[in-house]
């Protein structure tokens, strides 16, 4: 790249949702609230997992995997927005930016799959239990994870090589929080058709398949507890999948604001519905699932009593 298109895509400048210091200063705080209680409530979920062999299952091997995720997803993003929040120079490099858009894509693609092996945990759990020690074996649940994690690499490498052919040659800044495909594709002054195209459909693929197979499993999961007899018996199956349930509204109607509609229609607007995905979503993961589990309850209790034990001896 040469003359104005160097010198234009050699750093972006992340303005943030808002240029008013006044507003800024909120968000400093709410940014920085919400990603330590991001952490510290993730970072309990993966500690209580590890330490507590009652957790050693494939149900909480999942969810361990999905607080990682979400961990990796807010610090890949929110600490370059909370330096930005308080400094004047609010610039990240060409390579910082397609760095961030690769963790980006490549989270949010695991965090899809991951649900939806969650979900099909859930099925096999309430449709088969008798068969559930056999069909989710340490070893299937070793290859559904590795390849989730393949998977979502490859599609994060994919979509970020292509964002290299694009040249940006007008102006650097972005109104958002962090370096988005679609904004970065708003400010470029080559042809962005093909890798829009590219975009939505593998992007649809991406999107809908996990969500169909989320889908399937919830309508035999439904279909069996209507058929179990007694009241107590439903809710107890049923409130083996709520927490999941909710995890994946939120996290699915957020992503589907932002992400299904066409570029020409691509607003500020559309920031609210990010920060939902991108910031609150991971932040209410660790409650959703805990506050209803009774084995985290427990976990979390032996956790806490454990390190108070170590400390009075």
């Amino acid at each position: 790249m040469h003359g104005d298109n160097q010198s234009g895509a050699s750093e972006f400048l992340l303005l943030g949702i808002s240029e008013s210091p006044k507003e800024q200063r909120i968000l400093f705080w709410m940014f920085l609230s919400m990603y330590l209680v991001t952490v510290v409530g993730n970072v309990l979920i993966i500690l209580a997992i590890v330490s507590d062999s009652h957790l050693h299952t494939p149900m909480y091997l999942f969810l361990a995997n999905l607080s990682f995720t979400d961990l990796f997803f807010v610090t890949n993003t929110i600490p370059k927005t909370l330096v930005n929040l308080q400094s004047q120079n609010k610039a990240i490099s060409y390579a910082g930016c397609l760095t961030q858009l690769f963790f980006l894509v490549c989270l949010v693609t695991l965090d899809n799959f991951i649900l939806a092996t969650m979900a099909y945990d859930r099925y096999v759990a309430v449709c088969r239990p008798l068969h559930y020690v056999t069909a989710m074996s340490p070893g299937l649940c070793i290859l559904l994870l590795t390849s989730c994690w393949a998977l979502s690499v490859l599609y994060g490498l994919f979509l970020t090589l292509f964002m290299t052919k694009v040249t940006f040659c007008g102006s650097r800044k972005i109104h958002y929080i962090f370096c988005e495909m679609y904004v970065l594709l708003r400010i470029a002054c080559s042809n962005t058709q093909i890798i829009h195209t590219v975009q939505i459909t593998t992007g649809c693929f991406i999107f809908f398949t996990p969500l169909g197979i989320m889908i399937m499993s919830y309508a035999w999961i439904v279909k069996a507890i209507l058929q179990i007899p007694s009241a107590t018996g439903k809710y107890k199956a049923f409130s083996t999948c709520a927490s999941h349930l909710a995890v994946v509204s939120l996290f699915y109607g957020t992503l589907g604001m932002v992400y299904l509609q066409p570029l020409q229609t691509y607003s500020m607007k559309d920031s609210v519905a990010t920060v939902m995905y991108a910031v609150v979503t991971p932040m209410m993961n660790p409650f959703i699932y805990s506050l209803r589990n009774k084995d985290m309850h427990g976990a979390l209790g032996r956790l806490f009593l454990g390190k108070a034990f170590q400390k009075l001896t």
